[in-house]
């Protein structure tokens, strides 16, 4: 089901970015342009077709990006990326949590292993 969304998300989004592209251009970028300052329209065209098919994809693009949030959030419920890190499988089918040591500190200088493996 995941899949099937994101790819209706993908075909929407390739299609607003091309109805977008395709309608015309009002011209004075950032709305600077246009319009006597009044009138009752206040300015604004009146909405073709085109915008209005722009809208309808925008809606359901946004409508699939909140159904593929809802479902990522419910497929990692009660789980951490650190809870699968520190999974290590043992004998018996179960999962053990790895061997940390005594310490949490970084190695010091005088310990017997190197940091960095030498070449040799």
């Amino acid at each position: 089901m995941e899949n099937v969304i994101l790819i209706v998300h993908l075909i929407l989004a390739l299609s607003l970015i091309g109805t977008v592209l395709l309608q015309r251009s009002e011209g004075g970028g950032l709305g600077m342009g246009g319009g006597g300052g009044g009138g009752a329209t206040g300015g604004r065209p009146a909405p073709t077709a085109m915008s209005k098919f722009t809208w309808m994809l925008a809606i359901a693009f946004i409508c699939t990006s909140i159904a593929l949030t809802l479902i990522a959030a419910n497929n990692t419920a009660g789980s951490s990326v650190v809870d699968r890190l520190g999974e290590v499988p043992t004998d018996d089918g179960g999962a053990a949590l790895p061997d940390l040591g005594d310490s949490l500190l970084p190695p010091s200088a005088d310990d017997d292993a190197p940091l960095v493996p030498s070449g040799d």
